[in-house]
């Protein structure tokens, strides 16, 4: 801590460099009234960092929560701080290109507004998603509905739909605990997720893709405007604006270290892809960029930098992925590398390499699942008890609740946070009602929050806490939005109902149902067998129990509970009723912190 530059000054000049106006109040609702976005419940973090909070993550958070509409360069303008991302604006010939819009259509809508209103009634002419995430699409409806070219990788959809629909339940509660919603704006509670404040929880949108970027070095140009291409992994891209020297990378160089998996869950990132990735960019377009902006924080300007901010945003995930692969191969688990990574001194002095979204402590033990999986190699390991029947077990074995309780209170005296917070979390899931553990529990994950340089580490201990204290606290936002929905593919319909198919409810279902989708020209099969929903394309003439005749529409449409009316049937009818009889129901709100 004592070696961090906090002196210096350069990130809050660069971002508050061409601030234009705010967007005041700062408060965006949607249609009913309903609160989505209050940038200005972070008003708090003008002052001085309190005992709350680490002191590097403060200043992050006072960073990252400056909003409104700012100049990049001319002609090119960002909105940042009213929502986790940053809408980026590109003024062409005759409109306005918009890149990443964003969560909600409502706070795309409201960005839209602030640039007009500084900048005049141009209409939106084009629209690029940098990345398959909600945050980089989810608004689009409200920036435009459609009509005009949407540029996006190749794969994009796919991943975009997936990713929601097929573990969204999981990953939206999930989310609850990363990025706090819940938690007050306060010294005491939620200061942001160090790559922005929060996220909002208004309408998700999602317009398909017109252009396919395909590869490396494709130019495309929209309303004037002349775009070259390079292409990462997991379907995110970075481009060059020639004309403008602007180069815009994406959430690949971000003023933190990334997660190379998320905490919510998702796809995994590959550290070395990451490298070589950024060292391309590097190569191919650092010495042509007088700024480089991207869909989080604020730009960097002039070309050493630029240089030097790739360089050593490069160097900290090649060095987490080889320190990782080393440290692995000498026979360390996950958790004893995670101990053991630091990074290089020069990493460690650079603000935008700190953890405070990702870290290198979750994102060297990712890299180690992507290798070897879950298991450290350890027989011990190999067929543990669930965490429910290991607890009561564990508490046994100390003498009881109330004795488990007493050790944590030494652990804390200690000032041993992790090893109490272990032991009391062993005393709430053995007894649920132990109101002393979970009270305690509550206070160690308290003190863990404030302590944490990481946002998201923060974020989820004081979750912990505040679900411990007052139950669990329901997610706020649906990510199966109607857009996102009509977006699957055949395939994805089927492969998101085989997903809710109870496997020992249907082990002795045997059916098979043809589905005609009269507007497409498909045929596609499901068949029930051993408790697995099996889907063919254009499946054989052998004769199935029951045929369906129906457009895409009516089959999202009876998926989601709207029945079947319409709908032309041909065999035993009581086949469809069979396979809704053994589908379950996600659980949005399931319990973390206890059993």
């Amino acid at each position: 801590m004592a070696d961090l530059p906090f002196h210096d000054r350069g990130d809050f000049a660069d971002a508050d460099r061409g601030f234009i106006a705010k967007l005041s109040p700062a408060v965006i609702k949607t249609v009913d009234g309903r609160v989505i976005w209050d940038g200005d419940s972070y008003d708090f973090l003008q002052a001085e960092c309190p005992a709350t909070a680490h002191p590097s993550l403060w200043r992050q958070a006072q960073l990252c929560a400056r909003h409104g509409l700012y100049e990049v360069a001319d002609g090119l303008y960002q909105v940042r701080g009213l929502d986790l991302s940053n809408m980026t604006l590109v003024e062409g010939e005759s409109g306005v290109i918009v890149i990443d819009p964003l969560i909600s259509t409502e706070c795309a809508a409201a960005a839209l507004k602030l640039y007009r209103a500084h900048r005049g009634d141009r209409p939106v002419t084009g629209v690029i998603y940098t990345h398959p995430h909600v945050d980089h699409f989810g608004g689009v409806r409200g920036v435009t509905r459609g009509g005009v070219p949407i540029l996006a990788a190749g794969g994009f959809l796919e991943q975009a739909v997936s990713e929601t629909v097929y573990a969204g339940p999981a990953l939206t509660r999930r989310a609850v605990y990363m990025y706090g919603p819940a938690l007050p704006r306060s010294p005491e509670g939620q200061i942001g997720c160090g790559l922005g404040m929060t996220v909002s929880t208004g309408s998700l949108s999602l317009i398909p893709p017109t252009v396919d970027i395909t590869r490396t070095g494709q130019e495309e140009t929209v309303d004037g405007v002349r775009m070259i291409f390079h292409l990462g992994s997991g379907a995110e891209m970075t481009f060059l604006l020639p004309d403008r020297h602007a180069l815009c990378l994406a959430e690949n160089a971000t003023h933190n270290q990334h997660n190379v998996l998320s905490l919510r869950g998702g796809p995994f990132r590959d550290a070395r892809a990451w490298a070589r990735c950024l060292n391309e960019a590097l190569s191919l377009f650092a010495g042509q960029a007088d700024v480089a902006f991207a869909a989080h924080h604020w730009p960097t300007w002039g070309r050493d930098d630029i240089a030097r901010f790739l360089t050593r945003q490069r160097d900290m995930y090649a060095y987490l992925h080889d320190q990782t692969l080393r440290l692995l191969n000498k026979g360390l688990t996950a958790a004893e590398i995670a101990e053991a990574v630091q990074l290089p001194p020069e990493l460690e002095r650079s603000w935008h390499t700190h953890g405070y979204h990702g870290s290198a402590s979750h994102n060297v033990k990712a890299i180690y699942q992507q290798y070897v999986g879950w298991f450290d190699g350890n027989p011990a390991h190999l067929w543990a008890h669930p965490p429910r029947e290991s607890a009561i077990r564990y508490v046994e074995c100390l003498g009881g609740g109330a004795s488990v309780v007493e050790f944590a209170r030494r652990y804390l005296a200690e000032n041993d946070l992790r090893f109490a917070a272990q032991l009391l979390n062993h005393a709430v899931f053995a007894d649920e009602g132990n109101k002393e553990a979970r009270d305690l529990l509550a206070q160690v994950y308290t003190r863990l929050g404030h302590g944490a340089e990481n946002a998201t580490w923060r974020n989820f201990y004081l979750m912990g806490a505040l679900e411990l204290a007052d139950g669990i606290v329901p997610a706020t936002t649906d990510t199966v939005a109607p857009d996102l929905f009509a977006a699957l593919s055949v395939e994805q319909v089927f492969d998101s109902l085989a997903i809710r198919v109870d496997g020992p409810r249907a082990w002795h279902e045997h059916l098979a149902i043809d589905w005609h989708l009269t507007d497409l020209g498909e045929r596609h099969r499901t068949t029930l067998s051993n408790g697995a929903l099996i889907h063919q394309a254009e499946p054989s003439d052998e004769a199935a129990d029951l045929t369906l005749r129906l457009t895409k529409a009516q089959l999202l449409g009876l998926l989601s509970g709207k029945g079947v009316e319409g709908v032309e049937r041909e065999g035993d009818t009581s086949a469809l009723r069979r396979l809704v009889a053994v589908l379950d129901r996600p659980v949005p709100d399931f319990a973390i912190v206890t059993a």
